[in-house]
């Protein structure tokens, strides 16, 4: 039985969770980047309801008060933010900038550490940022010798690891494309990935942790090499062997012969166009360091050297997505989760996700030089990437590998307190884990560095706040942030200056026109509807790799609503202007004609103390839609009368009686993405008899077998 924890009155408009002190609300960059755009722009804005309008209302200036205030480093003459903004897709970001991502990653050349490495075996590295940008320099430099030119993509199978950034950072400093996939996929699974872009290097560690168990790699890896022949170097990253066996791996590399090349100087690098396909984005340019200054934002410092760039007409821009997209790609590209199909290949500009990033770290995360980042990911997930930005910022990013419960549930909690972490992001999979394994970290811990929790992946639910304030830190802004891989940002995110509301978002993201319509594409607020972005934003996808004429990428999420991004939550605008998120719209369960969000049920099933986990589908069943729940209790326990007449009393007492599922089954596992999400959809398609096409997308596929022809759903 989970600990007694102390839960926080219920919140009201009067009695949020949280709320900043004068103090926090002062030194916010929130703040700062408010009173910045007044008095740049000479405009009145009460709030931050206001704020958010002018910034979807104004959008040339605000990405231009971004630009600025957020210290992006580039070339640019400061005509225009966006031109075509009506138009979606089309609209042009920052037309005539010339940027580079990796070069505003690595802006600084100190000794301060700009990355601390940890992993469930107690293994510990710190990497100061001189000398990720020298190891950035001598790996650039073998890789060009090996004929690594622009255009040409570079695959990583790696772990969360020092080696895995530094290999990221060299490719794109010779205009390659990166490319990653965490080690826990499969070899099928990394084919449906790497196929598709055909890389001609891979970097791969020699294995990975997890649990306490060590997995081999190479294996895999020779097998990937074998059926994408494009592959024609392969370098090992020395992880759980100090000397890992090469042999069969085409043109195979010690990590350590990568590190050999030059004498790890700076290495000076074009700056290319901000968004357009010809250009090969991410390139560092590590300039001469002065004693250890580095260039600071606007918020921390002021000065910049600006020139004007090229302009490309959108014709001429049109025509070369079309024709050249599929050869030469900006970086990064992300996969979605191909849980219903093979994983789409996401193409987006690096100049839209740093832009997006710096916002979202500065304004919204509220990141400074001086904080210490962590979340919780892999690298096949978009937050290993957005977790990685926070280094144009000049924070200290951390990482960890292998199971956030292992040796113990509280090595996180442990991380916290040894390395001063600031920021921790997570996910409510991981949440829930630690209360029902009766964790009180309040109790058992320090946490006075602690001062902001996000979660992401999927809905943050009313009890998950209770147990944040409740058991580890009643000080701490919780923020629960949505976006997804199909932005590499966020939609709705947090805010250092606003109140935090049990089971709320805290607000919509600036410069993101976010709205729920109704089905008839209405906007409506109170009310349960379809997420939507109502205009252009910078990190919209370029496109999908080799869909030449753009057919996938418009109906992907341009037809539902036409003109309008249709990104497929079922949401609602709340009376404190910020969001509830209801889960997946194509998940949303739809007996006698009622749309229910999976999240209601989920948020009142996993209350109980005997349920681990739950997964909630609709059955098609004689005419119309059932709804059926799926139950993983703890251990020793079963599914009785008494235990399913407790369920759904929970869930008639505080959702409705149609809420209350026609079918409770338990099953010994549950599905995740590897990123942790639930995959109802793949339940369902084995719930009805059809196969689940890319099962390799999923953490435990074996888990499935357990919803096959079951015989509590073939009778009434």
């Amino acid at each position: 039985m989970a600990a007694q924890l102390p839960v926080p009155q219920p919140a009201t408009p009067a009695n949020p969770l949280w709320r900043p002190t004068a103090e926090q609300a002062k030194a916010a960059n929130l703040t700062a980047f408010h009173r910045y755009v007044v008095e740049r722009w000479q405009i009145g804005l009460a709030g931050y309801r206001e704020l958010h309008e002018w910034s979807v209302a104004q959008p040339n200036q605000f990405w231009t008060s971004v630009w600025d205030f957020c210290g992006a480093i580039g070339d640019w003459d400061h005509q225009a933010a966006v031109t075509d903004y009506d138009r979606m897709p089309g609209a042009r970001w920052f037309p005539g900038a010339r940027l580079n991502f990796a070069e505003n990653l690595l802006r600084r050349r100190d000794d301060r550490p700009a990355l601390i490495s940890w992993n469930e075996q107690g293994r510990r590295q710190s990497v100061t940022f001189a000398e990720l940008a020298q190891r950035v320099a001598r790996c650039a430099e073998t890789l060009r010798r090996l004929g690594v030119r622009p255009g040409d993509r570079v695959a990583g199978y790696l772990p969360n690891l020092p080696e895995t950034v530094v290999a990221m950072l060299a490719t794109t400093s010779l205009g390659g494309i990166w490319s990653s996939s965490s080690p826990d996929f499969g070899v099928q699974g990394v084919v449906d990935r790497f196929g598709q872009i055909g890389p001609k290097l891979l970097v791969t560690a020699d294995g990975y942790l997890y649990a306490g168990k060590r997995f081999d790699s190479l294996s895999p890896v020779r097998e990937l090499c074998r059926q994408v022949d494009s592959i024609d170097r392969v370098v090992v990253v020395p992880y759980l062997d100090e000397r890992p066996k090469l042999e069969g791996l085409p043109g195979a590399l010690a990590w350590q012969d990568l590190l050999s090349g030059g004498d790890g100087g700076p290495t000076a690098c074009e700056r290319f166009d901000f968004d357009q396909p010809l250009s090969i984005l991410g390139v560092v340019q590590i300039k001469e360091s002065q004693g250890n200054s580095f260039r600071r934002p606007a918020w921390a410092a002021s000065g910049r050297n600006q020139r004007s760039g090229r302009y490309f007409r959108q014709e001429v821009l049109a025509e070369l997505q079309r024709e050249v997209l599929p050869c030469f790609e900006p970086r990064p590209i992300l996969y979605s989760s191909g849980t219903t199909g093979p994983p789409k290949c996401i193409v987006h500009s690096a100049g839209g996700i740093l832009i997006q990033h710096l916002k979202e770290h500065v304004l919204h995360t509220d990141l400074k030089p001086s904080d210490r980042l962590f979340y919780f990911t892999t690298c096949g997930w978009m937050m290993w990437n957005w977790l990685l930005s926070g280094l144009a910022v000049g924070a200290t990013i951390v990482l960890y590998d292998g199971s956030p419960l292992s040796p113990t549930p509280n090595i996180l909690f442990d991380m916290i307190d040894r390395e001063q972490i600031t920021i921790f992001g997570t996910s409510p999979r991981y949440l829930s884990a630690v209360e029902k394994a009766g964790l009180a970290p309040r109790e058992t811990h320090d946490l006075a560095s602690l001062r902001a929790i996000l979660s992401t992946g999927a809905p943050l639910n009313c009890e998950n706040f209770d147990y944040v304030y409740g058991g580890i830190k009643a000080g701490v802004r919780l923020s629960s942030i949505s976006g997804g891989t199909d932005l590499c940002a966020c939609f709705a995110t947090g805010n250092a200056t606003a109140p935090v509301y049990r089971g709320e978002l805290q607000c919509r993201a600036l410069g993101m026109n976010v709205r729920v319509y109704d089905d008839d594409g209405r906007p409506i607020t109170g009310q349960k509807g379809e997420l939507v972005c109502a205009s252009p934003f910078p990190s919209m996808p370029l496109g999908f790799w080799n869909d030449r004429d753009g057919s996938k990428y418009r109906q992907t999420y341009f037809e539902r609503f036409r003109g309008v991004w249709y990104h497929g939550d079922w949401a609602e605008i709340t009376e404190h202007d910020g969001m509830r998120i209801y889960g997946r719209s194509d998940a949303v369960l739809n007996p006698g004609g009622v749309r229910i969000g999976t999240a209601e049920i989920y948020r009142q099933v996993e209350q109980l103390p005997e349920v681990v986990e739950s997964v909630v589908i609709g059955q098609q069943w004689q005419g119309d839609v059932r709804v059926v729940l799926f139950v993983k209790l703890r251990e020793g326990l079963t599914l009785d009368e008494r235990l399913a007449a407790r369920i759904e009393k929970q869930i008639r007492s505080n959702a409705t009686p149609r809420h209350v599922p026609a079918k409770i089954v338990q099953v010994a596992d549950i599905p995740h993405t590897r990123s942790g999400k639930i995959v109802e959809l793949a339940v369902r398609e084995v719930v009805h008899g059809r196969p689940v096409r890319n099962i390799e997308a999923l953490e435990n596929p074996g888990a499935l077998e357990h919803f096959r022809n079951r015989p509590e759903l073939a009778g009434l």
